[in-house]
Order: structure tokens, then sequence, then C-alpha cells
């Protein structure tokens, strides 16, 4: 079967006029449209939905939004801290049995009802909206500390069109007497004719007196250094342009960015088996170490691992399961981006241990000593690694080309999917005319504010804050939980099925079900019970202690979203009619699906706010 006519099966050509539909319930919109129509808007009508112009825009656009640095920077680091290879089990559980099933949920849950975030919510189970608001809280707040990362990305890239690489040597004006080049360390006489007991890298000197210019502590804010809040202006404009004309431009523009890193990442891998040390440092990536798995630790780090990886509860992937066409054979497609996901984190993990196995027998160091997670192998280790190869402006270019790229997809999907969230609660209003795109330029210039915070001398402990609570592991479990909840004990797991089976025609694997009901609610609860147990405050660099006010704010964050749930529950409680004690009963019953209904799929369209072409 030829791609076209694949697409015109599951209705991305328009096909399938006249078959008989049966739909629990709700009305889901079939979305042939590809945009609002002018004469809707003059007959007071909801400007219609666009869809996805191609299944392709859709499976680059998921694929991008969920491989990023994380992909990168934090799962071959948890590979190698908990136990190599042996990490592999908790991390598989924690995928099968919560990160596929939650993310198929959710895009499947958008196909049907056509809906983003918040409002798929209101239409499928209505008590349970908050899940919806507290989705948009976290990626909300994610979306203004995650960008500063790519600010700081394209800082180091900037300073790579230099004759000779700004962090390589100790000759800068931002040095100290006790800076002392790596490669030093490995011939032995001079490192003990040296006699250094408290030396520092370039590369960290650069990253903290340079780049940060990073203050005492979160006590100390300090000014804005406005390299870094140009940098930040940047990335932000750039995201605006990808994402300001909906679908039609955030579809087209994921063809580079979410491809060319995957051929950048072959590259980097390629060049990194070929380094001498390369296999001491693969080996220290997958030497398995059972014994680790009887520390809970590990199976929390696999379990927010996954939550993480696949970008699931911020209403991003629900967002944009809403613009594909209601044929659309989204489980098929779901179970491949996923195998795509792991599989990158997987392969990424011999391109960064490779090179620190390199640079560890440079340095004539263990491995231990090299190996970083987050910002600390991007803009550490990894440039320190690039110093010591041939042709390191090349290589060092290439690598923030790659780590641009793999975060900008992935902040503009996650701004496409608030946007989107937020557009659907006054379709009537934001759809029309330059409204989007006057709100969204409003929605990012407002993330740009907030996030000047986390430029200034202080900002990296703000950043810190931000990612340790705001967007952690706790509320992501939180929202997941109630997710499951909502759809398989309230909606109805069977009820659910019926709908994916007239959506994609054919009832997926019962491991979905079974997930959803019982086994992905339970690791929620284990992993979200063992996190709050073993809660360690936040320090950074493992020296400096945050103050309890900073950690009561970090706190705060965290409960904005996560209280969004049972507050909006009492909302809806207060609002319904009826004596009290009965009144969530009945919201409960709203929930579930009337007598299921017989109708051709030419009169979808019978409610006025469902699109018709």
């Amino acid at each position: 079967m030829s791609v076209k006519e694949e697409e015109e099966e599951e209705g991305w050509g328009g096909g399938g006029a006249g078959r008989a539909t049966t739909i629990p319930g709700i009305w889901p919109s079939p979305g042939k449209s590809p945009g609002t129509r002018p004469e809707d808007e003059a007959e007071g009508k909801h400007p219609q939905r666009e869809k996805w112009a191609s299944k392709l825009d859709f499976l680059l656009s998921v694929a991008g939004g969920f491989v990023g640095l994380g992909n990168v920077w934090r799962f071959p680091y948890l590979c190698y801290k908990n136990g190599g290879g042996a990490f592999l089990i908790p991390y598989f559980i924690f995928l099968f049995g919560g990160g596929l099933p939650v993310f198929f949920l959710e895009v499947a849950l958008g196909q049907f009802t056509s809906e983003g975030g918040i409002t798929c919510w209101e239409k499928l189970c209505p008590i349970f909206t908050g899940i919806g608001y507290a989705s948009i809280v976290i990626v909300s707040l994610l979306n203004i500390y995650y960008i500063v990362i790519l600010a700081w990305g394209l800082y180091y890239l900037f300073q790579c069109f230099q004759p000779e690489l700004p962090w390589a040597k100790c000759k800068q004006p931002w040095n100290t007497e006790n800076c002392v080049e790596d490669t030093l360390r490995k011939n032995k006489t001079l490192w003990a004719a040296a006699n250094v007991t408290n030396f520092t890298s370039p590369v960290t000197e650069f990253w903290e007196r340079n780049v940060l210019s990073i203050s005492s502590g979160i006590e100390e804010v300090g000014p804005i250094k406005w390299d870094l809040a140009l940098c930040l202006l940047a990335v932000w404009i750039v995201c605006f342009f990808c994402i300001w004309k909906g679908v039609k431009s955030t579809g087209k523009v994921v063809y580079i960015t979410a491809t060319f890193p995957f051929f950048m990442l072959i590259v980097l891998l390629i060049r990194g088996v070929t380094l001498p040390g390369a296999s001491n440092g693969i080996m220290f990536y997958l030497y398995p170490n059972v014994t680790r798995l009887e520390d809970p630790e590990v199976w929390i780090d696999a379990g927010t691992q996954i939550f993480f990886s696949y970008a699931i509860c911020l209403g991003a992937m629900t967002s944009l399961g809403s613009y594909n066409k209601y044929k659309y054979n989204c489980y098929r497609d779901c179970m491949l981006l996923g195998g795509l996901n792991s599989g990158t984190s997987f392969v990424s993990g011999f391109a960064i241990f490779s090179v620190l196995g390199f640079m560890a027998q440079e340095q004539g160091v263990d491995i231990a000593d090299v190996a970083e997670s987050g910002p600390g192998l991007a803009f550490i280790a990894y440039p320190k690694a690039v110093s010591m190869m041939p042709l390191p402006t090349f290589w060092a270019i290439l690598f923030f080309i790659m780590l641009l790229l793999l975060g900008l997809d992935s902040q503009f999907v996650e701004v496409e999917g608030q946007i989107t969230s937020l557009v659907d609660l006054y379709p009537s209003f934001l759809r029309k005319g330059y409204r989007r795109e006057i709100f969204i330029a409003i929605l990012c210039f407002v993330s740009y504010l907030l996030g000047l915070t986390m430029v200034t001398k202080g900002g990296m402990y703000v950043f810190q804050l931000f990612d340790y609570y705001a967007a952690s592991g706790v509320c992501l479990l939180w929202v997941a939980f109630f997710e499951c909840i909502a759809v398989a004990w309230v909606y109805g797991a069977d009820n659910f099925y019926d709908a994916i089976e007239d959506m994609i025609g054919y009832r997926p694997n019962p491991w979905m079900k079974w997930c959803w009901t019982v086994i992905t609610p339970l690791l929620c609860v284990g992993c979200f019970v063992f996190s709050l147990v073993k809660y360690k405050p936040l320090t950074y660099n493992k020296v400096y202690e945050y103050p309890d006010w900073s950690i009561g704010v970090g706190w705060t964050l965290a409960l904005t979203s996560m209280i969004c749930i049972p507050m909006v529950v009492v909302i809806k409680i207060v609002q319904s009619e009826g004596p009290l004690i009965e009144r969530p009963g009945h919201l409960l019953c709203a929930c579930w699906p009337s007598t299921l209904l017989t109708v051709p799929s030419e009169i979808y369209a019978a409610p006025a706010h469902i699109s018709t072409l």
C-alpha cells in the first residue's frame, strides 16, 4: 500500500465518508477541515480546528517533543550511576507499565475529543478537569526555565567562533591562579612539580566565572547578565516563529529540528567510539551491578526518567493528538515513537561515555571522576572533552548545534501544547483573526521576563529551584495517577477502548487497559511515596545548601500544580445543583458515556460546535 493510500485510509486524504460509526457518549470531531473558514466566523460559529497536513508532521512533532536533552544528558548518567545494564530492568518495567500506557492514553484522548489538555477532560470527565489545569501549570513553569538551557547553549555556540576555544586554556581574564589545564594531569612529573592541591579546570572556570558569573547563593541574585539575556531573547523569538501559525508552522519546522539532531548524534557516536579509551567508557556505562537494584532510589530514578523523557502529564501530547484526523492509527505510531525515544536514550549513552572514557584516559583519572549529568555534562564535561580532540572547534560547534536543536523542538512543542490548551478554553475569541498570534506573543514575552531571573548572577540557583520542584517527578506522578483513575475507573477503561476501536478500527492489546486500571496507578503511588520518603533538600554542587525560605518557595511551586486537581473537584461540587451529599455521585455519573449511538460519519457535524469538513 502506498503512503498516499495509507493516509487516505486513516483519514488524512478525507476518505471514509458514509461509514456507520459507533461512538460512546460524546461527539468526537472527525476534523476533516484544514483550518478556520470565514463563513464560520460570519455565522458566529467556533472557528474550526486545524489538522496535521500529513501523519509525518505529527510523528516528527511528537518525536521532537519528547526526544530532547534528557535523552542525552540524563539517561546515560542514571544508567551508569544506578548499576549500568542492571538499571534497564526498572527502566523497562516503568516504560511498559507506566510511560507507554500514559503516553498512548494522552494522545488517544486528544484525538478522540479533538481538544487540548484542559477541555479534553471537560468533555470526558468534568469532575477531573483539574488534571488539565495541573498539567498546564507544570508545563508553564517548565517552559520558563527549560529555555534557559538553550540560552546557555547559544552563548557557547557563539564562543566557538574564536581562534581558540575560550575554555581550553588558563589564559583568560576570568581565570584564577588555581586554574590548571586538564592535560597537565596526565604528565605525572609536571603534576607533582606543580604541587597543586586546590586546583580548578579552565572549563569549570569558564562556566562558573564567565558564563554564569555565579554569586555566593540565591540570597545574592545580582544584576542581569545581558549577554545571556540577549541569547534568551533570541531563542524565545525563534520559538515564537516556530509556532505562531499553529500546526502549519510547527509541522514543517520539525522536519529540520527533529531529524538533524539524529544525524549529528550518529556522527558524534562514530567519532566517540573511534577515540582511544572509548571502550573503557562504554564498559563503565553498561557494566551491570545487580546489587544496586536493592536501593529504592534506583527505581525512583527509573520512574521519573520515564515520565520526563516521554513528556507526559504536561498536556503537550494531548494537544498534539488533538490535531490528528479522527481515524488515524495513533496506537501503532505511539508504540513506534516509544521505541524511538528509548532507543535514542540508549544509543546516546554510547556517544557520551565513549567520549568520557577518552577524556579520563587523557587526564589519567578514573571515569567516575569525569562522569556528569545535566548542565555539568553539557557545559563542563563535554566541552572539556572536545578541547582535547583534534579539530576541537568543529566538534564543539557540532555538539552545541545538536544541543540547541534537541532543546528547541522540545521547547516549542511544549509551548504549542500550552497554547493549544489555553486557546481551547476560549476558541470563539482566540481563534479569530490574529488574536491567537497576539496571545502567543504575549505569553512568550511574559515567560521571557520571568526567565530573566535565571540569567542573573544568582540565576543558576533559581534555575535549579525550578528544575528540582516545579516540574519534579512528584508532580508528574501525581498527575499520571489521576489521569489513569479518571479514564479507567470513572469514565471506564472498556468505554475508552470502545472509543479507540471506533478511531483505529480494532482494540489495542489488553495490556494497556490493565496498566491504566491497576499497574500504572500502583507504580505511580509506589514511586510517589518513595520519592517523599527519600526526599533530600536541594543543594548546588553538593556544597551550597539552599536556605529554608527558598525550599518553601520550591514546594509552593510544586503544590501550585498538584492542588489544582482536588481544588477543581471541590469547585465542581460547590457549583453543582441538588443536595450536597448527592452532588459527587451526579458529577461522576456525568463522566459515564451514554447509550451507544450509531450514526453515519457524514452527520457527525450535528452539534453546531463540531467541525463539518
